[in-house]
């Protein structure tokens, strides 16, 4: 069975921290508070964004603010910043070559959709995807099905088997979505979680960029020598 890669969409394959760390700056900025930097990012990033926001010292009420109009503060400061960003190192080759072997490229995202693909065929990389698993909307954002509920029930839709899917992501969400399906976990540094948060959650491996996934993909006997 050709296996299935299921990935994070910001920090894992975009690269994309330094534009979300700005945009997280300019809106501590609105409310007279100060940057922070790389580091405390990454000790504190959480989704959804308002779990950063209160760690960061926020009040209920700013957090209020920052989330009114359907995130307009945020998503409208990002996006810009985010049309900017390349894919990470040895991402395409890896897209490239997962199509090659005709293997399904999943991508599970807290972002949304609409906007997800439009970065896609902005970066020439939309013909290699399978499917875009992710909110409808900024309506919608963290308040439908979570991430690991909508892979479960794709799985089941398209009888994917746990043995041959694994998921790669930035995050320690993605290794529990892994622990809870049954699947193979992959987290890659660099995003926007410290190694040692990563680390923490105990994926099943750990990569620093995406030319470290082949050899993984391959010892499973999955994809070709490339």
């Amino acid at each position: 069975m050709k296996p299935a890669l299921v990935f994070d969409w910001n920090g894992t394959l975009l690269d994309d921290t330094y534009a979300l760390l700005e945009t997280i700056n300019f809106i501590l900025g609105r409310f007279g508070r100060p940057s922070i930097d790389i580091n405390t990012f990454r000790e504190h990033s959480d989704v959804p964004l308002s779990r950063l926001y209160h760690a960061l010292g926020m009040s209920r009420e700013e957090v209020e603010a920052v989330e009114r109009d359907d995130g307009a503060l945020f998503h409208d400061t990002y996006e810009p910043l985010a049309d900017k960003a390349d894919l990470r190192e040895g991402a395409r080759r890896v897209l490239e070559l997962a199509r090659r072997e005709s293997a399904l490229l999943i991508i599970l995202s807290n972002h949304i959709v609409t906007p997800l693909q439009s970065q896609l065929r902005r970066l020439g990389v939309d013909n290699y995807i399978t499917d875009v698993l992710a909110f409808e909307s900024r309506a919608t954002q963290f308040k439908s099905m979570s991430k690991g509920e909508r892979l479960r029930l794709y799985m089941e839709r398209h009888n994917l088997k746990p043995s041959s899917t694994f998921i790669i992501g930035d995050m320690p969400v993605e290794t529990d979505i892994a622990r809870n399906l049954g699947l193979t976990s992959i987290s890659i540094t660099g995003g926007f979680v410290s190694t040692s948060r990563l680390q923490a959650a105990r994926p099943d491996y750990t990569i620093n960029n995406h030319h470290e996934l082949l050899p993984i993909l391959q010892s499973r006997d999955f994809f070709s020598e490339c």
